[in-house]
């Protein structure tokens, strides 16, 4: 069954806007559009519009973000039964979701092996079979790394996923800088946690900082690459930085 290790509290921000959206009727969003501004007129209609809004009702899958993962998972296969998933960034829970199915956490398929998901968010994120979730948690925060790391099955995972955003200002150069210092400070973890041979995602908006992200990766990793799945809106600058064969880092204590 699905856990959530502590309090759940509702904190402001544009991802708990989203969600709240996401559980909105269209009769109900139709009736408020003339209440809203020109910008947030035409970004809910076609929200609305949108073919992955509208299979993410039809597939019980909690937002769209979902189908971005299912297209990475498809072409790059990361996730396979049995391997330990630690979700950076986790509400409304649609990437556990895919994360929970592929890695039969949920022991749905009795003859592979069973996986386990960790979701960690500032949100509150609803209870999902199959899925532990710290909330509200900062994924940064020394505390909480700790608790991730006894939590995980041997302290460690074998893919970590990254969807994680800071709240945009809507300066585009200030929240590129903020996204690619949230990266970073993912990555510092990345030796604590990440099984040698590992797998990390993590999500970005390109710009002119992203050089240092990606010499980061290609240092520990591999192999690197940047990937835009068909559900990242075109005319968004959002991109997945995907990063395979962790190289154990020197000086890290635990195998």
């Amino acid at each position: 069954a699905a856990t959530c290790l502590l309090p759940c509290s509702l904190i402001s921000s544009w991802k708990l806007a989203w969600a709240s959206l996401q559980r909105q009727s269209l009769h109900t969003a139709g009736r408020h559009c003339k209440a809203r501004s020109g910008a947030e007129h035409l970004w809910l209609t076609r929200h609305l519009k949108d073919p992955f809004v509208k299979a993410a009702k039809a597939e019980s899958y909690r937002c769209r973000s979902a189908f971005k993962l299912l297209e990475v998972n498809k072409r790059h296969r990361i996730l396979w039964p049995g391997l330990r998933v630690l979700d950076c960034g986790a509400a409304p829970g649609a990437w556990s979701q895919v994360a929970v199915q592929k890695v039969n956490a949920a022991g749905a398929e009795p003859s592979t092996p069973v996986g386990f998901v960790l979701g960690v968010d500032l949100l509150h994120i609803s209870p999902l079979e199959g899925a532990t979730f710290l909330c509200p948690a900062n994924v940064t925060d020394p505390g909480t790394f700790q608790r991730i790391q006894e939590l995980l099955p041997g302290g460690r995972a074998d893919v970590i996923l990254s969807d994680m955003a800071p709240n945009a200002t809507g300066v585009r150069g200030l929240d590129h800088d903020r996204i690619i210092g949230l990266c970073l400070s993912l990555l510092d973890m990345v030796p604590d946690i990440l099984q040698p041979g590992g797998t990390l995602l993590c999500k970005t908006w390109a710009g002119s900082q992203s050089h240092r992200l990606q010499k980061r990766l290609t240092e520990e990793f591999q192999n690197t690459r940047t990937v835009k799945p068909e559900a990242s809106r075109k005319e968004s600058s959002e991109v997945y930085l995907l990063a395979t064969q962790y190289r154990k880092a020197k000086g890290s204590v635990k195998d």
